[in-house]
């Protein structure tokens, strides 16, 4: 059975990011109910999510252009029971694995810190994200979302 955490392996380091790129605005849940309606808010965009990964996952082991990143989004837990969404800068994808380094600054789980070597399985995927050195992205559409989603609760 494969176990999440931080990998043994040295990913090179997160791939540089254009200036113009949108900056993360992360979402902070206070009570069980507001996590709740965020993540029932969320479940078609995962969905989504999931369905164009395939694609994206091939472009990336074929070789994105020069200057483009690729991200993976998924869940930190720590031991006690704190969850975190956070982007992985994925330097590896095999064996239904990804690996990277977390690329988000933490905020919440213990134990973890940006900069971070991290593996994780394919099926703990929540969103994918290809950067581009002008500062445009493709995918990220949970993020997109839950930024949208923020203006109005």
């Amino acid at each position: 059975m494969f176990s999440c955490g931080k990998s043994e392996t040295n990913p090179s380091p997160t791939p540089p990011l254009s200036p113009n790129a949108p900056k993360d605005q992360p979402v902070d849940a206070t009570g069980e109910s507001q996590l709740e309606a965020i993540e029932a808010a969320v479940a078609p965009y995962i969905a989504q999510a999931k369905k164009t990964y395939p694609d994206a996952k091939k472009r990336y082991l074929t070789g994105l252009p020069e200057g483009h990143g690729f991200y993976a989004v998924t869940k930190l837990r720590d031991d006690r029971g704190t969850e975190e969404q956070v982007f992985i800068a994925v330097t590896k994808i095999s064996d239904g694995k990804i690996s990277g380094r977390v690329a988000s600054a933490i905020r919440a789980v213990k134990g973890y810190k940006q900069g971070d070597a991290y593996e994780f399985p394919e099926s703990d995927l929540i969103d994918w994200l290809i950067t581009r050195p002008d500062g445009t992205e493709e995918g990220n559409v949970v993020g997109k979302f839950l930024d949208e989603w923020q203006k109005t609760h």
